[in-house]
């Protein structure tokens, strides 16, 4: 049992590491489970992915039409690097996502799912990120990819991407729609060198997000994951 003298000591505390895009409030703490949604889920990926030295296991069912094209993710990240899977039901996709975390050889863990996961599919998903900070390398990060807003119970953080083409190309509205520890809020974002991030002060960022785009035309450059 720690004493008042420890609980009280004034040693400035630690933040837990994790993967940031730009800006310490976009940060996905490492060992634990986050969802991304929005309709640039996939790009989203590929950026924090990209902070990473790999390898990054991505898991998707088996025979869907949505795969990655490695032409359009070359400029995120080395198309080699990552280790895809594939897996005939979503019980052994959530399966293998659980041995790759708890292996904990790769840094960033992509489950790529058709709905949201219950409660105890993603409490053994932390439980396994846990297992893997130990046994492994690396400090594993697992990320669930779902359609809409998403919607996973459970989760460290929930964070939405969506194309911002009122600002031209290369321009992408980040949402953070659930944190532990943080209010809801908007960045807009840019696409620089193998990353995204903030292109302006965060007092701008609520002034220049609109309520409403369309999202109807989206390039292949702009939404990779698109064969």
């Amino acid at each position: 049992m720690h004493s008042a003298a420890t609980l009280l000591s004034r040693r400035p505390h630690r933040p837990a590491p994790a993967i940031t895009l730009g800006d310490a409030e976009i940060g996905l703490r490492l060992g634990r489970v986050h969802e991304l949604c929005g309709s640039a889920r996939r790009t989203l990926a590929l950026a924090i992915a990209a902070q990473t030295q790999g390898p990054v296991v991505w898991i998707t069912p088996q025979g869907v039409s949505d795969v990655l094209c490695a032409d359009a993710i070359a400029d995120w990240i080395n198309p080699g690097h990552i280790l895809f899977a594939t897996a005939p039901k979503r019980d052994l996709l959530l399966w293998a996502m659980e041995e790759a975390l708890r292996d904990g050889h790769a840094p960033v863990v992509i489950a790529d799912l058709p709905a949201p996961p219950g409660m105890v599919p993603v409490r053994r998903l932390h439980l396994a990120s846990e297992a893997g900070c130990g046994a492994g390398v690396c400090r594993p990060l697992a990320l669930l990819l779902t359609p809409d807003q998403g919607g996973a119970p459970g989760i460290e953080t929930r964070w939405a991407l969506n194309p911002a083409h009122h600002k031209g190309a290369g321009h992408w509205t980040l949402s953070r729609l659930r944190a532990r520890m943080a209010p809801p809020r908007d960045w807009l974002m840019t696409v620089r060198p193998s990353d995204l991030a903030p292109c302006i002060s965060a007092a701008e960022t609520s002034a220049a997000l609109p309520d409403n785009e369309d999202y109807s035309t989206l390039s292949q450059k702009e939404h990779p994951h698109v064969a």
